[in-house]
């Protein structure tokens, strides 16, 4: 068996596995399931998940492999992504509908070239004429250097002019159009309209021998330089786009082995401020929703203990039956573990220091393994006693919040952010309170703040507003208590479900703040959890 050193646990943010040197790993450890098969079904169009769910690794290994004869293609939003939106709403008074208009031109833009490489180059384009006149206008416009990003999309829609001539001269010249066409610059949508028509009238003549998936990411985190409310307009945009052209269109093209689809991946915190209609029927019948969640009796045969045991496994020189591998480098028990278990606990006290996140997980053995290397443990398995440690909690609890720092990004500032923290100062130490104990915590924190309503963020209008918040962001459950039972943690990472994608925090009970944050918010003293 490897040592712990020796071992490679991957990457947390999955974006890693685009390269090709880290793809065999991805490929061993990476567990094909229901989700997989069911983005593969034509009516998804959503893939939502909490931060560090998996979005990126299910979209990551469609785009390395084919599955189901299927095949994806990722592509990010960045910075200069929605800097070049702004600039393109300020200089061409765009609306809502402007935005998805651009941003079907941009999928179709990127789909299109993704079928044309993977479908057959030069002889695909000759079965299929429309779409290389559209090659050939996308060409003469980059100069025949287009590099299939967003960013570079994005400047065709700004030249809209320039590139509605192209489309028009090329279809002329190919005996699809007759008469020619006039473009004006002050005309922005009569221009992005006629590239968007291209490209359908090509996509419509293409037969495709497998199905093509463009996956779309990077909506979760908004940066500081772009204001909220132009935000959320762009992925409204995009959302909308996304839903438009895979109802109204894609269904259309008739013939042939593969379907064309784009899908969005998106926390649910976010899927639910875009604005669609019938958003819950959307989410349970048009989204893959990512649910680890695990059961501490059946944990060994859940998904998300297959996946870090898979890891393990498979660099050891021999085979390994399920479990052994887990088993070999956590060879201990949870503490406070109420039911009886045939082999080593140690698992559930990951599951309690974790929101079921893959992410989480890899994080913690992460920390562990430096921690070791730093000579707190073995060399030959992980340890309690580091698991144990003020130093593997103080870490852990930086990540943590680090990323609801990262989560609240979307919707604050750094500065608005800060003021959460305060709260927890307030709270001097209490990280398990009454709701009368709350109120008076949360009386004294507005007092603190010492602002007027209108200088505040949104998620602090009131006491209950507030609460919610902090279960939203999963950093406070509520307890219930039945008669002559146990009592039981409400989590919203566990009550979320496609019925119910924005769980309501409880009043008049008792609340928990998460295990995990206490070093980061010095909270209370050594912690044991519920389970």
């Amino acid at each position: 068996m490897k040592t712990v050193p020796e071992l490679v646990l991957g990457f947390p943010d999955a974006e890693n596995y685009k390269r090709r040197e880290n793809r065999d790993l991805f490929n061993l450890v990476f567990i094909r399931n229901r989700h997989l098969d069911r983005l593969c079904e034509p009516a998804i169009s959503f893939l939502v998940g909490e931060k560090g769910t998996g979005k990126t690794a299910y979209a990551v290994y469609m785009t390395n492999n084919d599955h189901k004869e299927t095949r994806g293609s990722l592509r990010y939003i960045r910075e200069t992504d929605y800097q070049k939106f702004i600039t393109l709403k300020r200089e061409r008074h765009l609306q809502l509908s402007d935005y998805t208009s651009i941003w079907k031109v941009i999928i179709y833009l990127l789909l299109s070239q993704h079928v044309v490489e993977t479908e057959g180059g030069p002889e695909f384009l000759q079965r299929f004429t429309r779409m290389g006149d559209v090659q050939e206008a996308i060409d003469e416009y980059y100069n025949r250097a287009f590099s299939p990003e967003i960013l570079q999309a994005l400047e065709l829609v700004q030249e809209s002019k320039v590139a509605a001539e192209l489309f028009a001269k090329h279809a002329k010249v190919a005996g699809e159009q007759k008469e020619a066409l006039k473009f004006s610059e002050s005309r922005f949508q009569t221009n992005l309209f006629y590239i968007q028509r291209q490209f359908e009238d090509a996509l419509r003549q293409v037969r495709c021998t497998r199905s093509h998936i463009l996956f779309i990411d990077g909506i979760d985190i908004r940066p500081a330089s772009i204001p909220y409310p132009d935000y959320l307009e762009c992925i409204k945009g995009l959302a909308n786009a996304v839903w438009e052209i895979n109802n109204d269109f894609f269904p259309t093209i008739k013939g042939g082995g593969g379907r064309l689809r784009a899908v969005l991946l998106v926390r649910p915190d976010i899927f639910a401020s875009l604005g669609l209609q019938n958003q819950n029927t959307k989410s349970r019948d048009n989204s893959v929703f990512l649910d680890w969640r695990v059961d501490y009796l059946h944990h060994r045969g859940s998904e998300l203990f297959r996946v870090i045991d898979r890891l393990l496994a498979t660099q050891q020189e021999e085979p390994m039956a399920d479990g052994d591998a887990w088993d070999h480098y956590f060879p201990w028990d949870a503490s406070n573990v109420r039911e009886q278990f045939d082999r080593p606990s140690s698992f559930v006290a990951f599951l309690r220091w974790s929101y079921y996140r893959p992410r989480d997980i890899l994080t913690m053995l992460a920390i562990l393994q430096d921690l070791q290397r730093q000579g707190i443990g073995r060399e030959d398995t992980f340890t309690f006693e580091a698991f144990d440690s003020a130093s593997f909690k103080r870490q852990y609890a930086d990540y943590l919040l680090g990323e609801i720092k990262d989560q609240l990004a979307f919707y604050y500032r750094v500065e608005e952010y800060e003021l959460l923290l305060k709260f927890f100062e307030v709270a001097n130490g209490k990280g398990r309170f009454t709701h009368n104990e709350y109120l008076d915590i949360y009386a004294k924190f507005r007092q603190l703040v010492g602002k007027s309503d209108e200088d505040l963020p949104d998620f602090l209008r009131s006491s209950n507003v507030f609460l919610q918040f902090l279960y939203d962001l999963n950093i406070i459950c509520y307890i219930e208590t039945p008669k002559d039972e146990r009592p039981y943690p409400r989590w919203c990472f566990r009550e979320r479900s496609y019925a119910n994608i924005s769980p309501k925090v409880k009043d008049g009970v008792e609340y928990q703040v998460f295990y995990g944050l206490y070093k980061a918010l010095n909270l209370g003293r050594e912690f044991t959890g519920v389970d």
